[in-house]
């Protein structure tokens, strides 16, 4: 029966000696160690543990590593949902505040329809101070309403002739103000049209350029 050259090397006898019998090359073998001392078998306890621990160690690592691979690739597939759930959350949000805005300024417009037109007539102070005449075009001009454009229109330092023309088809709180070299007009409605349209504009370009979320992976 072939041996092994584990088994073969256990009985090899390679000392050499010379003719007077002196070893002139020790063996190398060694024979096995078959009993240890107490503070040995503690050393070989203790490295043993020593081992099995970073092992597990190394193995938790390993784990831990396929675990944040896995939430970064679960995150990064999931990114396009929660941007377009983001957008869709911003869009509402815009449609909600513009509602809002319309019943509000719907409320006070119903309280002080000729509002917009005292602010108008303030701002234009400067443009139709010269101008010998200014005619005011709007809704519902009755007697208090065109006094109350009278003395806003005093106020600003105006001091040509005021018409007033009464237009039935004209939206509540819109006019015209006309005067020798120039015109101004406001139209609610159309106002919350532009500015609708502005938000809608602002939102795509913000949908389309929006920034990718960073994932901090130091929380894990």
């Amino acid at each position: 029966m072939t041996q092994s050259p584990e088994i073969r090397r256990l009985f090899a006898f390679d000392t050499e000696f010379d003719a007077d019998g002196t070893v002139v090359r020790p063996g190398a073998w060694t024979p096995a160690k078959r009993s240890y001392l107490p503070a040995e078998v503690e050393a070989l306890v203790a490295q043993g543990r020593l081992e099995a621990r970073e092992q597990a160690l190394s193995e938790v690592e390993n784990i831990r590593a396929m675990a944040l691979s896995n939430i970064a690739q679960a995150v990064a597939s999931a990114m396009p949902t929660l941007k377009a759930v983001a957008q869709a959350h911003r869009e509402q949000a815009a449609d909600l505040a513009l509602a809002a805005a319309r019943t509000i300024a719907g409320a006070a417009l119903d309280r002080f329809p000729h509002a917009p037109l005292k602010a108008a007539l303030e701002l234009l102070a400067q443009e139709i101070d010269a101008s010998p005449r200014l005619v005011v075009r709007s809704s519902g001009l009755d007697d208090e309403a065109r006094g109350l454009i009278e003395r806003a229109c005093a106020d600003s330092g105006f001091t040509g002739t005021v018409a007033f023309r009464d237009e039935p088809g004209m939206a509540q709180a819109a006019f015209q103000l006309e005067w020798a070299d120039g015109r101004a007009d406001h139209d609610p409605q159309g106002s919350a049209d532009r500015v609708a349209e502005a938000l809608t504009a602002a939102l795509a370009a913000e949908a389309g350029h929006a920034e990718t979320l960073p994932v901090d992976r130091s929380m894990f």
